[in-house]
């Protein structure tokens, strides 16, 4: 085999040489980290409160549908809707609460959620779309705690504090576990 003129090899060396100064400066790069775990949330708006609801807690996220009154209903009942051939109640969260009723603005939407056998839409004046937490920030409610969410206090689990803003945790498993909650008729 014949050997190879110096020029060849030059770029060897130049390879050679880079990679000795990346072994000698790989010591000065910082360390990986891992990254602070996080929770994910639709954030929303019940008359003047703002929420925060589990994402794997809300099914779909809908405009507000035509509805159809329920007669002997609870006020805050507001009717069926027929959501893609199946009839969904929707209850005017708000209302429910008893802290007024939900706005008739076009920011009004309906958060759909299935828990067991219970489905159901829950018309909120606003979503304010995803929140990212870290879980660090989360403080969980104790049962003393909770008092200053009114109606909500039931379902309020937890807090998080983000930068000056509190987002209380708000369940849907709770709500529709809560008896009140299934009683629909007046």
């Amino acid at each position: 085999m014949a050997e190879q003129p110096a020029a060849a090899l030059a770029p060897f060396a130049e390879l050679r040489r880079l990679q000795r100064l990346g072994i000698e400066r790989g010591a000065e790069l910082p360390t990986e980290q891992e990254a602070p775990q996080q929770w994910v949330g639709i954030g929303f708006r019940a008359g003047s409160r703002r929420f925060v609801a589990p994402l794997d807690e809300v099914h779909e996220v809908l405009d507000t549908p035509p509805l159809t009154r329920v007669p002997h209903a609870q006020e805050w009942l507001k009717g069926i809707s027929n959501i893609r051939g199946t009839l969904l109640p929707i209850v005017d969260l708000t209302a429910f609460l008893g802290v007024g009723a939900a706005s008739e603005s076009p920011l009004a939407r309906v958060l759909v959620v299935s828990e067991g056998n219970l489905r159901a839409g829950l018309l909120v004046d606003e979503v304010l779309g995803m929140r990212h937490f870290d879980t660090g920030e989360r403080k969980d409610v104790g049962s003393g705690q909770e008092k200053g969410y009114g109606g909500a206090s039931p379902y309020v689990t937890a807090v998080f504090e983000h930068g000056n803003h509190r987002w209380p945790v708000f369940s849907m498993a709770a709500l529709a576990a809560d008896p009140a909650f299934l009683r629909a008729s007046a």
